[in-house]
């Protein structure tokens, strides 16, 4: 850590002497056509100008993304191509990974559930019409660092070992997950394992950053500046056992929009160059006159997020920036996030874990895997008890796994379930601890696996406990060339039969599937304990056909199961023993 602040450090003094008003060239590929380019440079020069008018707008609610000067040009445009018999639609020229997959968008079901990983991301304003967004999208060569989410997106992140991705699927880098740094105000940023000098050239020196990383052995909560405009915080850890795994962002931009994310990914290069994770982001528009707080919400999205920053220790660190440097942050308190925002279009539900003893069933419901049983009925997904309930089959992908119990993967299964852990605590612990293992699977790669991944492995750290109920995993962006993921994410069977549609859920987030992640429960049904180790954060959303299990899927399916004498479970004392 200190050599990352050395060179963080002096990286913030050279680009502090340097003149930051440099100008940004913009860059076009070659093309065979002399009157295409003249087209693509006109274009990217009308919403440049676009965006320039924009900036120096200060009395928008809502920023728009085309202004009318640029909406003129690009029609004008339009006209020209099709007059000359060409398809306009030939942004791949400018983002080559820019390839939509097909979602069943919002619009598309009558519960008006979440749209996760949308067929077209709207760069339009949030309250354009359906029409209005399908339209701009399909005229897109929007690049996607540039582009905004107003209901939505889950893609995987680039790879250097996949491109193109076989399976055609869309992606996210870094940089177009947090776009012009020349454009954000503010960030919050959290991450388990962090390059601070690396994730520093991605802002601003100028920039306010709050980062959430890991505490140390004490576990003790501290705060400290790090560098210029840069503050570090770590939450409170009992008896400094278990970790801040989360990994989230919020991002505040100068037009006033808030960009949420929600990633699987480490701030740390490898994570975002040579590893598969996965990014579920959305873009809110500030409201026009704050909403006051109400006490009595609880468990919405922003709510949960705020809840979130104040156990993580964003509080004091805000208060230091506020106080010093930056008195005029867009998030003055963290109430503020509910009150500023509009959510209303994120459906979405986030599920926590807070580490620490939580006791009585209004806290329980806010944390581990009780948190996620007030999801899942959330979207309507309970499976009921007894003779009429639903089958459920759970498929658990992860960076690493644990030592599990026969007791502890059933009392997840009764919350996966959407079914109240009092019914389980009601039940007498001994018959809990002979129930036989359920339809869980628990997908992780064989030693032979790693070892003919792209990078082998010397790459891969994980643990490896499980006694049974083992899958093998292979990626899905690339073919025969395999290479680990690090996405965690549940797809569920399409077993379930729901009435409006959903056949399961999904999770996307930081959490593995182990006790320390999703937590333990005791007590009584009536005094409910849940005690979990780390901090972790994802999020779950209704999945309505096998076409979307597929596609959040960030294996390939069906995984096959281990073959006993044949197949050893890779884990990271092998690797340590063969280095001796």
């Amino acid at each position: 850590m200190d050599e990352d602040l050395e060179r963080a450090i002096a990286l913030s003094l050279k680009e502090s002497q340097a003149n930051a008003s440099s100008s940004r060239a913009i860059s076009i590929s070659d093309s065979e056509d002399d009157d295409d380019d003249h087209f693509q440079s006109e274009l990217l020069q009308a919403i440049q100008a676009s965006k320039t008018e924009s900036s120096m707008t200060t009395t928008q609610s809502v920023p728009s993304f085309l202004s009318e000067r640029a909406q003129m040009e690009k029609e004008r445009l339009e006209r020209l191509k099709r007059v000359r018999g060409q398809d306009l639609d030939d942004g791949s020229r400018i983002s080559p990974t820019a390839k939509r997959q097909h979602i069943p968008s919002s619009e598309m079901h009558s519960n008006g559930r979440a749209n996760i990983a949308s067929a077209s991301s709207s760069s339009v304003p949030p309250d354009s019409s359906a029409s209005s967004r399908t339209a701009s999208t399909a005229v897109n060569p929007i690049p996607t660092s540039e582009q905004l989410f107003w209901n939505g997106e889950l893609r995987p992140t680039a790879n250097k070992h996949s491109q193109p991705r076989q399976d055609g699927k869309s992606t996210f880098r870094l940089t177009e997950v947090l776009g012009s740094k020349s454009d954000i105000s503010f960030a919050i940023i959290a991450s388990y394992s962090t390059s601070v000098s690396w994730i520093y050239e991605f802002f601003a020196p100028s920039t306010p950053v709050i980062m959430v990383a890991q505490p140390d052995q004490s576990g003790q909560p501290t705060i400290r500046n790090i560098l210029p405009n840069w503050v570090m915080t770590v939450p409170f850890l009992r008896n400094g056992r278990g970790c801040q795994h989360m990994k989230f962002m919020l991002i505040f931009y100068k037009t006033g929009r808030l960009r949420v994310v929600i990633s699987t990914a480490n701030l740390i290069d490898y994570d975002w160059r040579d590893i598969e994770n996965a990014v579920w982001l959305q873009d809110l528009p500030p409201r026009s006159t704050p909403i006051p707080p109400d006490p009595k919400v609880i468990d919405d999205f922003p709510s949960i997020m705020q809840n979130v920053l104040r156990a993580v220790n964003v509080r004091p660190a805000l208060a230091n920036m506020l106080a010093n440097d930056h008195p005029n942050l867009p998030l003055q308190t963290i109430s503020d996030l509910r009150m500023k925002w509009d959510w209303s279009k994120v459906k979405v539900k986030l599920v926590p874990s807070i580490a620490g003893k939580h006791e009585g069933w209004p806290n329980v419901i806010l944390t581990g895997h009780t948190r996620l049983m007030k999801a899942v009925r959330d979207v309507g997904l309970r499976t009921g008890k007894g003779k009429a309930a639903k089958n459920l089959v759970i498929e658990s992908q992860g960076s690493s796994i644990g030592t599990y119990s026969a007791q502890w993967i059933n009392e997840f299964y009764w919350s996966a379930r959407g079914e109240s852990a009092e019914d389980w605590l009601d039940e007498p612990k001994s018959r809990r601890a002979k129930l036989p293992w359920p339809p869980v699977k628990i997908v992780f790669p064989s030693l032979k696996t790693v070892c003919e991944s792209v990078l082998g492995e010397q790459m891969i750290i994980a643990t490896y406990r499980p006694k049974k109920s083992i899958f093998e995993t292979s990626n899905q962006s690339k073919g025969k060339e395999k290479e680990l993921s690090d996405s965690e994410t549940e797809p569920e069977s399409d077993d379930i039969e729901i009435q409006n549609d959903p056949i399961g859920w999904a999770y996307v987030g930081s959490h593995n599937f182990t006790p320390s992640a999703w937590g333990t429960l005791s007590g009584s049904g009536f005094n409910p304990v849940l005690n979990v180790v780390n901090y972790e954060l994802g999020v779950i959303f209704p999945l309505y056909d096998a076409n979307d299990v597929e596609r959040v899927s960030c294996f390939k399916r069906p995984a096959r199961k281990y073959v006993s004498g044949q197949d050893r479970p890779w884990e990271e004392s092998q690797l340590l023993r063969q280095s001796q």
